[in-house]
């Protein structure tokens, strides 16, 4: 490798940040992040809580205060802060409070958890000048710092992808997916 290929990997590495978001059930928030162009990793996980650990079963039918949320992974180079968080909006309802659709809980809230406070600013920008015009109704979603992100069950992770045939894939995610692709063509990565 010459001196140069490593600059250029040393550079790729430094342009990649993490959003951590909840938008609703994250096997849908993660099957449309996975498509984005710059996205290099998606993982679904629990945040926003204050238990340790959370297990699928306790965030669902306990009260530990965790959302489900997808931490994204993104090549700033290739992608914007902002423009993750315009998709984030555009991609759920923001204005219900914790509920997307028939998913009815905290655990279903909408919400940014910021990593910096660079994203925080950017975060309440793309909160008052794109989601406040793009939905008619009061944005509800919580703009609040990372505590913890824990990483979902094995099986939580690329669910739509494992599981396309399994009845909530075929009736949400693909009407959502197929709606998505159809806003965000520029977005998508090629196959």
């Amino acid at each position: 490798m010459t001196k140069e290929h490593a600059h250029d990997s040393d550079s790729n590495q430094h342009s990649q940040e993490l959003a951590t978001l909840a938008g609703g059930c994250f096997w849908c928030t993660e099957a449309l992040f996975n498509e984005i162009k710059g996205v290099s990793k998606v993982v679904s996980g629990y945040t926003g809580g204050h238990v340790d650990y959370p297990t699928y079963q306790q965030i669902c039918y306990e009260d530990t205060g965790h959302a489900e949320a997808v931490q994204v992974t993104y090549d700033t180079e290739v992608i914007t802060y902002g423009e993750i968080l315009e998709i984030f909006y555009a991609i759920h309802d923001p204005t219900t409070l914790n509920q997307q659709g028939n998913d009815i809980g905290p655990q279903y809230r909408s919400a940014i958890f910021y990593h910096s406070e660079e994203q925080r600013q950017i975060a309440e920008d793309v909160t008052t000048n794109f989601a406040a015009q793009h939905w008619e109704n009061p944005v509800v979603t919580e703009i609040v710092p990372l505590q913890k992100f824990w990483t979902a069950e094995g099986y939580h992770q690329n669910y739509f992808a494992s599981n396309p045939e399994q009845a909530y894939c075929q009736m949400v995610i693909n009407p959502k997916l197929a709606k998505f692709r159809t806003e965000f063509v520029s977005k998508l990565k090629t196959t």
